[in-house]
């Protein structure tokens, strides 16, 4: 199927402006959403086959995923599900509502299946979306996989202040969600990146922690008298706070990676996200992929995968394992999902390979692990997981 967008439909698109036909997508994928039949229609061409994995206390019917800056708004949730996505991260998503860069801010690297964009954390704000997630819960079209958010800095709030900016969001949204990723690596937002140093990271996660555990005591006691009211209540007790991660830049050297890894257990970091997109520019192979490059913001897609499989080996083998990694950059096929999976990441998201190959991805990749799992003997993903980290 994937043959056929390549050859047939991707042209077509690939013939206009970039952002022009993202917007056209969503909207298309909006509109599905908002109906059950539909929904199920594209799930029975689209939807794998189990592939299930249990992490952060979650179940994820198959560890491919979306990533972030695809669906800022989550006007297309449930169509995530019914295209075969095992989880979704929405967002980019910050305090105060922001337009985000100036267009055009989408640029295609067609010869080297690359894209260099800045967004700019275009988004409505947190309170917004926080009513747009009510929403699908209340309509019944909330999806049967997990869904996190990716928390940003506001453009207008300064660095310093940078820490009560994540954490506001992060309270407004804590119901909605299932799991949150602190996104400190975006190339975007002026200076953003900055805040991966370890003193002002610690500041955020810090808040964010406070806020985290705050919430989930309050919603325990909340859980625990309804369950007193009512014994046979289907509401279960908060018995645990929702996992932070951490969004990391392929940019860091590992020293910095290391120094990220020290607040792993004094701010309860649940996980790694690596990685976000990249300021560095490969080679060009073709004019068009020069003009590209040429463009300021943030390169993902087929140039940046070597490198992120090199971050996502570097952190298993420093945590020993014991960190989960979502691993992201250059996925296009179960091959590159796999060298991800045994570099030691749990679970992978795609966005340019989605982009470039078309709305049968998920199922491709998924159909490609169950493969790969067979040839390697073994039963579960989870046992894949670092098979080639050593």
């Amino acid at each position: 199927m994937s043959g056929i967008y390549r050859c047939l439909v991707r042209p077509v698109l690939f013939e206009q402006e970039s952002e022009a036909v993202h917007d056209w997508t969503l909207q298309r994928l909006a509109y599905v959403s908002r109906n059950a039949l539909l929904c199920e229609a594209v799930a029975s061409f689209f939807e794998p086959p189990e592939l299930t994995a249990r992490l952060f206390g979650l179940s994820f019917p198959n560890p491919v995923g979306l990533a972030a800056g695809m669906d800022k708004h989550a006007v297309a949730l449930p169509a995530w599900a019914a295209l075969g996505f095992g989880f979704v991260e929405l967002g980019g998503v910050t305090w105060h509502p922001q337009p985000g860069n100036p267009p055009p801010r989408i640029f295609r690297a067609i010869p080297d299946e690359a894209l260099v964009n800045r967004m700019g954390f275009n988004n409505p704000g947190a309170g917004a979306m926080a009513t747009t997630l009510r929403e699908w819960r209340v309509s019944g079209r909330w999806p049967d996989h997990p869904v996190g958010m990716n928390l940003g800095k506001s453009k207008i709030t300064p660095l310093d202040k940078a820490a009560e900016d994540y954490a506001a969001s992060l309270r407004v949204l804590w119901p909605h969600a299932d799991f949150f990723v602190i996104n400190v690596s975006s190339p975007n937002t002026p200076n953003l990146r900055q805040l991966q140093d370890k003193s002002a990271l610690a500041e955020i996660l810090a808040a964010t922690c406070d806020v985290n555990r705050e919430l989930a005591i309050t919603a325990g006691a909340v859980s625990g008298r309804g369950l007193a009211r009512n014994p046979n209540s289907k509401i279960q007790h908060a018995k645990s706070k929702k996992p932070i991660l951490v969004k990391v830049a392929p940019d860091l050297s590992f020293e910095a990676i290391d120094e990220i890894l020290e607040l792993v257990e004094t701010h309860e970091i649940a996980g790694i996200v690596a990685t976000n997109t990249t300021t560095a520019r490969p080679p060009a192979s073709d004019p068009r992929s020069e003009r590209a490059y040429a463009e300021a913001g943030g390169l993902s897609g087929r140039p940046l995968r070597a490198r992120s499989t090199e971050m996502i080996r570097h952190i298993f083998r420093r945590s020993g394992g014991a960190l989960p990694i979502i691993g992201v950059g250059g996925i296009f096929s179960a091959e590159d999902a796999w060298e991800k999976i045994a570099a030691g990441a749990s679970l992978v998201q795609v966005y340019t390979g989605l982009v470039f190959e078309g709305p049968a991805l998920a199922k491709e990749i998924v159909l490609g692990l169950h493969a790969r799992l067979a040839e390697a003997r073994l039963n579960r993903i989870q046992e894949a997981v670092g098979f080639c980290a050593a």
